[in-house]
C-alpha cells in the first residue's frame, strides 16, 4: 500500500536542485543583464501574460529585456554583483 502524501522533501537541499523540484522558484538563464530578466519573468507572472512559460524557458525575452533598459535608461552593466 502507498504511504506519504505527494509531498517533496525540501530541507536541506541546495537551491539547485530546488530550482527543479518546485515551480515556486525561477532560475533566470541569462549570463548578461540578469536582473533586467529577472524584473521581465516578475512582471509577466504578476500581469497573467501568456508569454510567462516562454520568459522562464529563456524564449522571446529578450527583445522585452531589450525594450525595457531602452525606456528606462538604466545602465546594468554599472552593477558588479547583487549582494544575496
Amino acid at each position: 500500500m502507498p504511504i506519504g502524501h505527494g509531498r517533496i522533501a525540501t530541507k536541506g537541499r541546495p537551491l539547485e536542485n530546488m530550482v527543479h523540484l518546485k515551480r515556486s522558484i525561477v532560475e533566470v538563464k541569462a549570463e548578461k543583464n540578469c536582473l533586467a530578466h529577472a524584473l521581465i519573468i516578475s512582471i509577466a507572472k504578476l500581469t497573467n501574460d501568456p508569454d510567462y512559460k516562454a520568459f522562464r524557458q529563456g524564449r522571446k525575452i529578450r527583445p522585452v529585456v531589450d525594450h525595457l533598459l531602452a525606456t528606462t535608461g538604466i545602465d546594468l552593466q554599472t552593477v558588479e554583483e547583487l549582494p544575496s
